[in-house]
């Protein structure tokens, strides 16, 4: 099937290119979302009619997506799920959820414009990718976690499986003093007991 783009589309050609597509992916994605036509004769007449008209629109939206991606690129969200202890979430973080923590943080972001090749299923930080404009794509990250103190925690650098073996170290260093302190007080036990075996003696070896 051939369409005429409207705009660009990657991996597939610029404004005014006419392209062979699969009609599925046309009627699916392309036709219903205004980034193509059905290159007919009467399609393409209009299309060149209004191609000034298109390409200063897609300048006028490219600038402001401009201006969006320097303030949002490279930006980190919080966004807080229940986990197992191995990390592993009881769901999934999905486009419209980064779409969302990224408008709560002062960002206008819509979740067609998130792109994300599976659902985020683990704790962690996560780079995904934003598509502003055909041309204009930048970068965000999500920093998955339980908690906001185990994000800041994330944050700095540290994953959930070293969160979770410095906790298991701490767990077994306190069962250990526990055990220490245990060892001791028996050991100071056994040390007074002479001492009062001896004490008794005098009144034991007196005739009744």
């Amino acid at each position: 099937m051939q369409v005429i783009l409207l705009e660009r589309v990657a991996k597939l050609g610029q404004m005014g290119d006419v392209v062979d597509v699969k009609p599925g992916f046309a009627r699916n994605f392309l036709l219903p979302q205004g980034k193509a036509l059905t290159a007919s004769d009467a399609n393409v007449a209009s299309f060149e009619a209004q191609k000034a008209q298109l390409e200063a629109r897609n300048l006028e939206t490219k600038k402001e997506a401009e201006a969006l991606a320097e303030r949002l690129d490279g930006q980190q969200f919080v966004v807080i799920r229940s986990a197992s202890d191995a990390g592993s979430l009881y769901g999934s973080v999905t486009p419209r959820d980064a779409a969302e923590v990224a408008t709560e943080g002062g960002f206008s972001v819509d979740r067609k414009q998130v792109v994300l090749i599976n659902p985020i299923k683990e704790l962690g930080l996560h780079s995904v990718s934003v598509v502003l404009h055909p041309e204009v794509q930048v970068e965000i990250k999500l920093n998955v976690a339980r908690s906001a103190e185990e994000a800041e925690l994330q944050a700095s650098g540290k994953s959930i499986q070293e969160l979770a073996a410095e906790e298991e170290a701490q767990a077994e260093f306190e069962i250990a003093e526990l055990f220490d302190d245990i060892g001791t007080a028996a050991s100071d036990d056994d040390d007074l007991a002479p001492a009062v075996e001896g004490a008794q003696a005098p009144e034991d070896e007196q005739p009744a």
